[in-house]
């Protein structure tokens, strides 16, 4: 069996040795021709007198993408683990990967503001200084919480911030940007505050790599969240240091295929750099079905600055999901994913992506929209039809579930329920959403006679992995820890990138030689020691 350590022999010809050559990414790989026929090595010393067939540099992971990702946020890898809602993308989680040089948003989206504020206050006490993100959602019905979350990332000076499902630029947003804007000795204006936008279309991106808009600029300054001096400065810089175009994730998504996206942005990335000629470029990374090492490579050959993953860490030890839930996840095959109506934007009719294997609830969401589309209220709806949501969807009277949204927004934004009172259609929206809201809280604590309702945000790329680590170590749940797989995804990447060079480069290697399967790390490397 081929092992990740150990002895290197100087030249090897069988497929084992090959492996083991491709996989010493710090050293350089040469296919050679000699009197005994094809060999492996790891210089052309090693074989005196051979003929040099094809060779690659090394290739250690941290050299994919843009080094330019890894001096801005201050980590060791081109890689992030993106946030996921309500937590789970958790502390502990966030703290895991920035231990082992990994950047990491925290899932703020959909939590109360005190559980936020203690946890960031208990990432900042574990972390230090060493960098992390927070999430921060675009919640066009929650306008509240999006301006929450700011002020708390402000107040513990969060210095990278992941904007998420935004379809326009909101005041909180470009608050949160030029708030952090300071001059330097040399004159130079410097974004203290960074932000990483992840968007799935041109437009939306193209927002994000301009500058603020001046409306929003002038009204910012006149409510005294900027000064005039960073009013001034934003002109010279754009609201994002990094887009990641998002394909087809688990969540908020468009469907859109990565081969498509990631070029479009690029290309909006350049074309926007050449008209306003910033000082430096704004980078742009993948997110959307990275869950493999294979995957995750062909993003970086598309001229990914960094890739970014996020179903495949919902599976992971430090991940605030039930036992229940993560199960699940690690028998999803890449078919096992439909869309449903999201909570956050349920009038909308926007859509997140969730798992269909072992759970109803996309069937079960759908049937509470089409209800929304159908009728002016709850008291619209037919006596059988409301008799049957109220039993097979709710569990409970429509009525006491709206005493639950009164309760629940008299803490979050009371001017939920004000707006709600004599609107009946509004009213109806907020009881279909405690459903959709409610579900994810089941799937979080595995909540028992619930199973059937758990919504678990979900992408294709869960699939991926679970058959990438088939009949591996990581096959076991128990066995997920998130910087471990971080850790393998990009040591396969590179490995993968190495076996794309030889090939263009015309060498045949043995199909055993170029598969990378992920066997446990030496001393525990990229694991969170407690």
């Amino acid at each position: 069996m081929v092992t990740q350590t150990g002895a290197i022999p100087e030249a090897g010809r069988d497929a084992g040795s090959v492996h083991t050559h491709l996989l010493n990414l710090d050293r350089p790989f040469y296919l050679v021709r000699d009197e005994h026929g094809i060999a492996a090595a790891g210089s052309a010393e090693q074989v005196p007198g051979a003929q040099v067939l094809a060779a690659v540099p090394p290739l250690p992971s941290r050299a994919l993408g843009d080094k330019q990702f890894l001096t801005a946020h201050g980590v060791g890898q081109p890689y992030m683990a993106g946030s996921m809602a309500n937590g789970i993308a958790s502390a502990k989680m966030v703290i895991a990967l920035a231990e082992r040089g990994f950047l990491a948003s925290y899932g703020a989206a959909g939590v109360v503001a005190q559980r936020v504020e203690e946890d960031l206050a208990h990432i900042r006490a574990n972390l230090r200084d060493r960098p992390f993100a927070c999430n921060l959602i675009h919640s066009p019905s929650e306008p509240a919480m999006e301006r929450s979350t700011v002020d708390l990332c402000l107040r513990h000076e969060v210095r990278t911030i992941e904007a998420s499902a935004f379809l326009d630029l909101t005041p909180q947003v470009v608050r949160y940007r030029l708030a952090g804007l300071v001059r330097e000795a040399d004159g130079k204006i410097v974004a203290r505050n960074k932000v990483i936008a992840k968007v799935s279309r041109a437009e939306v991106a193209e927002k994000f790599l301009c500058p603020a808009p001046e409306a929003m600029v002038r009204d910012l300054l006149a409510s005294a969240a900027i000064t005039a001096e960073q009013a001034e400065w934003s002109r010279r810089i754009p609201v994002a240091d990094d887009v990641t175009a998002e394909a087809d994730s688990g969540g908020h998504t468009d469907r859109r295929p990565l081969v498509v996206l990631l070029p479009e942005i690029i290309a909006v990335r350049d074309r926007v750099q050449r008209e306003l000629g910033y000082e430096w470029q704004v980078r742009v990374g993948a997110a959307g079905g990275i869950g493999t090492p294979d995957a995750a490579a062909a993003a970086f050959a598309l001229g990914a600055a960094y890739v970014v993953t996020g179903s495949i860490n919902q599976a992971t030890v430090e991940a605030a999901q039930s036992w229940e839930t993560k199960r699940l996840l690690a028998s999803a095959g890449v078919n096992d994913c439909d869309m449903a109506p999201s909570a956050d934007m349920f009038e909308m009719g926007v859509e997140v992506q969730v798992l269909k294997r072992g759970t109803m609830f996309a069937t079960k969401a759908k049937r509470l929209y089409d209800a929304y589309r159908a009728y002016d209220g709850i008291e619209s709806i037919p006596a059988t039809e409301r008799a049957g949501l109220e039993k097979r969807i709710f569990q409970r009277p429509l009525e006491d579930v709206w005493q639950d949204c009164v309760e629940f927004f008299r803490e979050r934004d009371p001017g939920q329920i004000s707006r709600a009172q004599d609107n009946p259609k509004r009213r109806m929206a907020l009881i279909f959403r405690w459903y959709l809201g409610r579900s994810s809280g089941w799937s979080i604590s595995g909540a028992e006679g619930r199973g059937a309702d758990y919504q678990v945000w979900c992408g294709p790329a869960m699939g991926a992995f679970n058959n990438w680590v088939g009949g591996t170590y990581l096959a076991a749940v128990e066995n997920r820890h998130a910087a471990e797989l971080a850790t393998h995804l990009m040591r396969g990447a590179a490995f993968r990138s190495r076996v794309t060079q030889l090939r263009l480069a015309g060498a045949r290697l043995p199909a055993r030689a170029c598969s990378y399967v992920p066997a446990p790390l030496e001393s525990g490397a990229g694991r969170n020691h407690e």
